[in-house]
């Protein structure tokens, strides 16, 4: 018995065969297993040499002598190096950067203050601020991808504010745990010591801001990126 064409099999919507072409489906193209959504969180090689590059300025800048002060942390242009990490490369990147900081000296290079490394920094007064840096790149990052991408005007102001507002959300809390932990000081000695810091950190946060909006006129790129998945 012969087929006719209403007898003929006919191919299965959606198998990429028939005269109009292939239809894929969703998550058909590209690498297998992919969701046919461009991934924005794979960090490309300009990523990695960024947060390279960040790490090395946090160390440079965290090594540069410093003001020692009675409680046995000295002021330093750590919180300036991280600030403005956390605003140019976003949250993840900006995190990483400063995690890759941190990791090198607990694993013993001196990239800390007083050319200092290795995990004995960790039972000192300064843990609790060392230990705060990536989650502050990480907040600050945050922040500073709301402000980048809702206003157009005062951008130094409102990154200003972020950065302040991350200080003393999660630096200042955490450094004074750790001067009571490892410093043995009472909170309210504690906090008298962490006072200590607060003029300093307005003026690294306001200067963070207007390095940040400057970089972003220079190379604008930097502050268009999908930063929330950076």
């Amino acid at each position: 018995m012969n087929n006719t064409s209403a007898d003929a099999p006919r191919p299965l919507s959606g198998t990429g065969s028939g005269p109009h072409g292939s239809h894929r489906s969703p998550g058909s193209h590209g690498s297998p297993g992919s969701l046919g959504t461009p991934s924005r969180s794979r960090w490309t090689s300009a990523d990695l040499s960024l947060i390279a590059v960040f790490a090395a300025l946090t160390a440079v800048f965290s090594i540069l002598p410093g003001v020692p002060l009675g409680a046995g942390v000295p002021i330093t242009l750590q919180t300036l190096a991280v600030m403005l990490t956390g605003m140019l490369l976003g949250p993840g990147r900006g995190a990483a950067a400063v995690g890759l900081f941190l990791a090198a000296g607990l694993a013993g290079l001196p990239v800390f203050s007083g050319f200092r490394g290795g995990l004995g920094v960790l039972a000192g007064p300064s843990a609790g601020y060392l230990l705060s840096f990536p989650v502050a790149a990480a907040v600050v990052g945050l922040l500073s991808g709301l402000v980048l991408r809702r206003a157009r005007r005062g951008r130094t102001v409102l990154l200003f504010a972020a950065g302040l507002a991350t200080s003393f959300a999660v630096v200042h809390p955490a450094g004074i745990a750790g001067l009571m932990l490892n410093g043995h000081l009472s909170f309210p000695a504690a906090l008298a010591a962490d006072m200590a810091f607060w003029p300093g950190d307005v003026l690294k946060n306001l200067l963070a801001a207007a390095v940040a909006v400057s970089v972003f006129k220079a190379f604008p790129r930097m502050a268009v990126r999908d930063r929330g998945a950076r």
